[in-house]
């Protein structure tokens, strides 16, 4: 049976950083893929994720009830929704994902771009996977992989989305590789993109930091969101090696004191961080 999908097509005022923080809390609301348009966010979720027991949704905003920028005093947003049959989810991101370039030394493009005369090219087809570039978090954290000698290192990707931060992980030299995602869809499609550049050390688990028992790392890098960033810190700082190092991202500037703390709790320690449009991507050190 083909699901039926719900599309939300939402105004924000101002886009920039609303539009980005938007997503961020569509995603924790269960919103499967987004697209960003001039003046906000189309957003998509299955009927039945969002509504489960209603034949007829006679409001659709109960599903937006978690979502704080709705009620924000800094950001003005306002929505239409509709429902739809199954989207082409392809033919949605290919009108609207341009290849980017970080640091001129790494691009990250689509199968139907022109290859790009960098040092690692990077293609992505993300189809509901979150991971393509060109969001400030994974933007920033490609920056700290450039930036680190990654040769050897026994990696984790973890909220892996597409895999793109593995891939380059992998191009950089370190192996081997776990990419985990608890989203069944992201699993696939990292092992997609995988096998799309030729990777050989790439390992794409499902499932959550459950997954992580018993496993030591060099590097860590969890891109997700706060919360789980929170809840995970501890798990994270057991699986690193002495002198290892995580890479966090996923949460704002304001943010930064909270998630230290918690490292600092477990023997992590702040070395640096890059900031894009008050998203920030800090790096932590494990100093037994």
């Amino acid at each position: 049976m083909t699901p039926i999908y719900l599309e939300y097509t939402f105004e924000v005022t101002p886009k920039d950083p609303g539009a980005d923080i938007l997503i961020a809390q569509l995603g924790e609301a269960g919103f499967e893929s987004f697209v960003e348009n001039e003046t906000g966010v189309v957003a998509y979720i299955q009927k039945h994720e969002a509504f489960p027991d209603a034949d007829e949704i006679e409001d659709y905003s109960t599903i937006l009830s978690v979502v704080d920028l709705m009620e924000s005093k800094l950001f003005k947003v306002s929505y239409t929704a509709i429902e739809i049959e199954q989207v082409n989810w392809n033919e949605e991101w290919e009108k609207h994902f341009e290849p980017i370039e970080v640091d001129g030394r790494c691009a990250v493009r689509a199968p139907f771009h022109d290859k790009t005369d960098v040092e690692y090219d990077i293609v992505i087809e993300p189809k509901m996977s979150f991971g393509t570039g060109h969001h400030e978090t994974t933007h920033m954290m490609i920056k700290h992989l450039l930036k680190m000698d990654v040769t050897n290192k026994k990696t984790l990707d973890m909220g892996s989305g597409t895999g793109v931060l593995a891939i380059l992980a992998e191009m950089l030299g370190a192996h081997p590789i776990d990419a985990i995602d608890i989203d069944n869809w992201c699993y696939l499609n990292a092992v997609e993109n995988a096998e799309r550049n030729g990777m050989k050390h790439i390992t794409a688990l499902e499932g959550d930091a459950s997954l992580l028992k018993g496993k030591k790392y060099d590097l860590i890098i969890a891109n997700i969101n706060r919360n789980i960033l929170l809840q995970d810190i501890p798990t994270y700082a057991n699986c690193l090696t002495n002198n290892g190092v995580l890479l966090l991202s996923g949460f704002y500037t304001e943010d930064i004191p909270l998630i230290s703390e918690k490292c600092n709790e477990h023997s992590l320690y702040f070395i640096s961080n890059f900031e894009r449009n008050n998203w920030v991507a800090c790096k932590f050190e494990k100093r037994n």
